[in-house]
């Protein structure tokens, strides 16, 4: 069959390279996609929200199904176009997308559904935001309601940071019509983990844990970025929590979804923190996360075009997916400057040394091929992932091949695993 991609990063390096491993799969393309893409797919210039050209080239080539990896194409209701069209697409409808696209409509139905959540309250007056955090006078998350890139979460421990924030968004517009909206939700406590779930809208199935990192340093400092780097499986999520994941969230999030005349069907991303009172959402997207899909995906035994014909078909009811036990570590190289101003078109070297085999494979987000060569095109350019018995042989197998790869100004967290460690270590 003819399989559509559509996007250019690690997270649709790792999909076309774990689909392209299934018997069920014929002519794969990706649009845009990148210099490591190439290698196995025919990428097309064509961009990831240009639906009207992603569409016009499904119909002339009569692609079979179209995988989306972005949340961009998603919120602009690429779903509800194919399918008008009569295209099989594996996603989320315009409407089901706003778990992501509208922070406010997320909390109103884990409201509804009795999901459990942070606290929060809803703002577009800058002056009512501003006095309301003055008589909080404690730590809040200052959050923009719409798209911003993974950028328009603020976590403020104080007042000036908090007043910032919010005049950032409201006032200055860092994030335009996204940020027409704030939600300013209480500070919760605790390690995060990522809980990724394909739906047909009514059933489900759980992928492994993971646990992504955000922050652009180790120890978890600075700024925030679209993820420096993941492991799988997350041993904070125990059984227990994972059952109460399940039993609490994710089956009341799509049987109120189906209640709400929006079956939610695709991927849903639910980011939890496992708080002294339970887990609790951080936020839900309706896509594969990225990176975290570097590192579930390669433990991964079953075949992952199926599972998702399975769920555009409605038919997901009893799979059971099967996965490799041993732990997976993705380590993001970014260009020096990332999340800020970067340079682009530096030359990557070293990418002959890393063998390629399923135990050892580098995920290309921000590159391009010319000539032959592979350049840096972006913020995060590779993600180097590995396999290993435990967590600590993952570890040291992803930054072994990191030391065979090296571009100008290449910057890279030194500590993506470490947290595990410590769980595995009490």
């Amino acid at each position: 069959m003819k399989i559509l991609v559509v996007g250019s990063g690690g997270r649709e390096h790792a999909l076309v390279w774990k689909i392209a491993q299934s018997p069920l799969a014929g002519k794969i393309y990706c649009a845009p996609g990148n210099g490591g893409i190439e290698e196995i797919a025919q990428c097309l210039d064509i961009a990831a929200d240009d639906i009207n050209a992603l569409l016009d080239f499904a119909q002339s080539e009569k692609i079979d199904l179209t995988v989306v990896g972005p949340e961009v194409p998603l919120a602009a209701g690429i779903v509800d176009v194919f399918q008008s069209k009569g295209l099989k697409i594996f996603g989320p409808s315009l409407l089901a997308s706003r778990l992501e696209s509208s922070k406010v409509f997320a909390k109103n139905i884990m409201k509804k559904y009795n999901i459990p959540t942070s606290g929060f309250e809803e703002f577009t007056d800058l002056d009512c935001a501003i006095k309301f955090v003055r008589e909080a006078k404690r730590s809040l998350v200052i959050k923009a309601d719409g798209l911003c890139a993974g950028k328009g979460v603020f976590v403020c421990a104080t007042l000036e940071e908090q007043e910032q924030a919010i005049n950032s968004i409201l006032k200055d517009k860092i994030f335009g019509d996204s940020g027409g909206r704030i939600i300013i939700e209480e500070c919760l406590v605790g390690p995060e983990a990522s809980i990724i779930v394909i739906s047909d809208g009514d059933n489900v199935i759980t992928l492994a844990s993971s646990q992504d990192h955000k922050r652009i340093f180790d120890d978890d400092m600075g700024p925030n970025t679209g993820g420096m780097g993941a492991y799988s499986p997350a041993p904070v999520v125990t059984d227990e929590a994972l059952k109460y994941i399940q039993e609490r969230i994710i089956f009341p999030t799509i049987a109120g979804m189906k209640s709400e005349g929006t079956p939610f069907c695709g991927v849903l991303y639910a980011g939890v923190m496992i708080t002294n009172d339970g887990p609790k959402v951080l936020e839900f997207n309706v896509r594969f996360g990225d990176p975290e899909t570097q590192a579930i995906l390669p433990r991964l035994k079953s075949d992952l075009l199926e599972m998702i014909l399975k769920s555009v078909d409605k038919k997901l009811k009893g799979y059971v997916a099967k996965w490799d036990t041993r732990s997976c570590v993705c380590v993001v190289a970014v260009s020096g400057g990332y999340p800020g101003a970067y340079k682009k078109e530096k030359l990557i070297n070293g990418l002959n040394e890393v063998d390629g085999t399923k135990d050892e494979i580098v995920f290309h987000a921000g590159t391009k091929k010319t000539e032959g060569k592979i350049l840096t095109s972006g913020g995060r350019v590779l993600g180097i992932t590995s396999l290993g018995n435990d967590i600590k042989s993952a570890i040291d197998n992803t930054y072994a091949v990191l030391d065979k790869i090296n571009f100008e100004s290449m910057f890279f967290r030194r500590d993506i695993g470490k947290k595990a460690l410590g769980v595995y270590a009490e």
